[in-house]
């Protein structure tokens, strides 16, 4: 079965460099822009792994992320954090909001996809 990858990603340069590596690992993409439109796409769509930026132009990934977990988005759905918020703070805060795991930018994109792998792979094992 294939694995859908929503990716909530303001920046054009930064959703290219992701799609890219993702539609090259054969998963399939879903595309947003800003936060109202990954949480439409993210509640249509049930992708198995959200991508997203914790800065973006209409709200925050903090706030995203609450509101997807209590939209009733299947508990399994695996929701990763991309960004350069490196603070200790900032990763202490996207976990307590509902967020799996913490991605730094600028991606490495020899390992990406083997760290969003991992973090997918331990997420579903429970």
């Amino acid at each position: 079965m294939m694995v859908t990858v929503l990716i909530i990603e303001d920046n054009k340069q930064n959703m290219y460099m992701l799609a890219y590596l993702l539609e090259s690992c054969r998963y399939k993409i879903i595309k947003a822009y800003n936060g109202e439109e990954g949480l439409k796409l993210a509640n249509e769509n049930h992708p198995d792994i959200i991508l997203m930026d914790i800065q973006l132009p209409d709200m925050d990934g903090y706030e995203i992320c609450i509101s997807l977990r209590k939209s009733g988005i299947p508990k399994n759905t695996t929701i990763i954090a991309v960004s350069s918020y490196v603070m200790d703070a900032d990763k202490e805060k996207a976990i307590e909001v509902g967020v799996d795991a913490y991605i730094e930018k600028p991606i490495n994109p020899d390992t990406f996809i083997e760290e969003m792998q991992d973090i997918y792979k331990v997420k579903n094992q429970n």
